[in-house]
């Protein structure tokens, strides 16, 4: 997709990389790059980097990479003319006009956004008819207010084959385009039918006020229980969070995380505004980001079931790479946060959320209720569990904890300290040899990889990356290579990426990321970007691309001298009749 030069010159000047990433990763300076915690990956080690003199980011982690406008695509799961225009709206710019890009895909996402918003007012209005009154009074019975309904657009999908399907036929959409936005699947034969039948539904909205997908439930035990919209275009479930829209004016200081849609619905009425949940999956790494952009702190409100214990596990693991602080509330006397409320009161919900305690605490806690203490062996077993939670704190923590296990256990401080000190060393040891191991296996494993792959040395792919660091870095390359055959490139990758630099440069036009942006994919932004990142400066550019030219064209013919030696099938065949 291209867009004119002179506007993607105009939205370069006016957006700087380092102000965009800031405001969803905590940067900090380091000489002229600045360093974060990448939000496309685990990580404890800042990997992320953003350089301001190349207006690029790179992830040494990841190998996520590119420009401004990747970056936002990624991010905010958008298509490339969908982060320009977001860009473009930051810098105050206008898009062209000229229709000189091919924004099909952001029509045809439009075109899902407006059947979603259509189907999502269509199970309300029939849930408010006299045939969808099912439905109200599911929501009724479970305690909701019609002002809660209608705050969260709630709905009711008819006991039908294809209700929604005549109605959005009406409206002037295709099938084909209700099945990209997942409400209308095809069966047997080709037929159309409605994929939300005789369920209750909840429209998910983005924090655009959106609605990107919905969520059904059956009003009975019949199975499934549960069936959400698939990802679509517009909707991944893993980057989701039920009722973030609603919850982001209200979380500056903390934000509920719980598990289900109706916990989050029951909260929100009882004045906790900042409740959010996941999208009909366990929490994953992009929700866990997503929620490091609105707060420093998160309550972890999950079921009191053994499902909920094993989600609240996972979810303290998640967020021990971030910086956000964790608490976990005791919720007794009910299986959820709903089922609490609606027996004790809000009162009753509000004071185990003030008593919450933090992921070591709890962790302590849970590992006391698991050992004996009355006993000489069940204080051994607490002690070497409690060593092993406080190994990762601080040593301040660390005291304080040391202080409180020995006035409870009746043990010498100093003897337990003793203890955490020996296993801490071998722990970080450790850590350090698996992650070294994983960094030389992980390199060793790319370049081989990538050699066999391409059929080149790896002598070969060092020299053709150069070549591609030194003629964005250094232009006036161009002119060495002018009777250079890009076919001698070994990588596909590379020899595309060569083209166009050359192809602009040739036309004196710039060679920036963002030119780049409409062409490569995110994967192929990223190789380019670590190209960019480990680029050095050259004392001498001119000799340096010309002795990578060299090699290229030395291992080209080294390769085809091989091939042509190489016996061929024929001649094969001929040795084989012979014998």
């Amino acid at each position: 997709m291209a867009l004119n030069e002179s506007f993607l010159q105009e939205l370069k000047f006016k957006t700087d990389i380092e102000d965009i990433i800031s405001g969803y990763v905590s940067l900090k300076k380091r000489g002229s790059t600045s360093l974060g915690l990448c939000p496309f990956h685990n990580e404890k080690t800042p990997s992320f980097t953003v350089y301001n003199d190349t207006q690029s980011f790179y992830c040494f982690g990841c190998g996520a990479g590119g420009d401004a406008v990747t970056f936002i695509k990624k991010i905010e799961n958008l298509d490339y003319i969908d982060a320009v225009k977001l860009l473009a709206q930051r810098a105050g710019l206008q898009m062209p006009e000229d229709n000189s890009y091919d924004d099909s895909l952001s029509k045809k996402r439009r075109r899902i956004l407006e059947i979603n918003r259509e189907t999502a007012r269509f199970y309300y209005n029939y849930m408010m008819s006299e045939q969808g009154k099912i439905g109200l009074e599911y929501y009724l019975n479970r305690g909701l207010s019609m002002n809660t309904v209608k705050h969260f657009g709630l709905g009711y999908a008819p006991n039908e084959w294809d209700c929604l399907l005549k109605h959005l036929k009406s409206k002037g959409y295709k099938p084909s385009e209700m099945v990209d936005a997942d409400v209308v699947k095809i069966g047997r034969n080709n037929r159309y039918y409605d994929n939300f039948r005789n369920r209750v539904m909840t429209p998910i909205i983005d924090v655009r006020g959106n609605v990107i997908a919905f969520g059904g439930r059956v009003l009975d035990d019949s199975k499934p229980k549960y069936i959400n919209t698939s990802d679509t275009l517009l909707y991944k479930k893993t980057n989701e969070l039920f009722g973030l829209n609603f919850a982001k004016n209200n979380c500056s200081e903390s934000l509920i995380l719980c598990e289900g849609y109706m916990d989050v619905i029951a909260m929100h009425q009882a004045g906790f505004t900042n409740a959010v949940a996941g999208c009909g999956t366990a929490l994953t790494n992009e929700q866990v980001r997503l929620i490091s952009r609105y707060t420093k702190e998160v309550i972890l409100a999950y079921d009191a079931d053994e499902a909920g214990r094993k989600a609240l596990n996972k979810a303290i693991g998640l967020f021990k790479s971030t910086d956000i602080k964790v608490k976990i509330p005791a919720l007794v006397g009910g299986k959820d946060p709903d089922e609490i409320i609606k027996t004790y009161g809000r009162d009753k919900f509000k004071g185990m959320l003030d008593g919450a305690s933090n992921e070591i605490e709890f962790a302590l806690f849970d590992l006391k209720n698991k050992n004996d203490l009355n006993t000489t062996q069940g204080k051994i077993d607490f002690l070497n569990g409690a060593i092993k939670i406080l190994c990762g704190v601080s040593p301040i923590e660390q005291d304080l904890y040391l202080t409180r296990l020995s006035n409870e256990l009746g043990v010498e401080k100093s003897s337990i300290k003793v203890q955490l000190d020996a296993y801490s060393r071998k722990y970080k040891s450790r850590q350090k040899r698996n992650m070294y191991k994983s960094i030389v296996q992980d390199n060793i494993k790319e370049n081989q990889k990538a050699s066999f792959d391409n059929n080149a040395s790896i002598k070969q792919m060092k020299a053709e990356e150069r070549i591609i660091a030194l003629l964005l870095r250094y232009p006036d390359c161009r002119g060495l290579c002018s009777d250079f055959d890009a076919d001698k490139f070994s990588s596909a990758f590379i020899k595309r990426v060569f083209s166009q630099i050359i192809s602009r440069l040739n036309d004196a036009l710039d060679v920036d990321l963002i030119n780049f942006s409409g062409i490569l994919t995110n994967d192929e932004l990223g190789r380019l970007s670590g190209i960019i990142a480990r680029t050095r400066e050259s004392k001498d550019a001119k000799k340096e691309f010309s002795d990578c030219l060299a090699i290229v064209n030395e291992e080209y013919e080294k390769s085809n001298t091989i091939s042509s030696s190489a016996m061929s099938d024929d001649d094969f065949r001929k040795l084989f009749n012979n014998g």
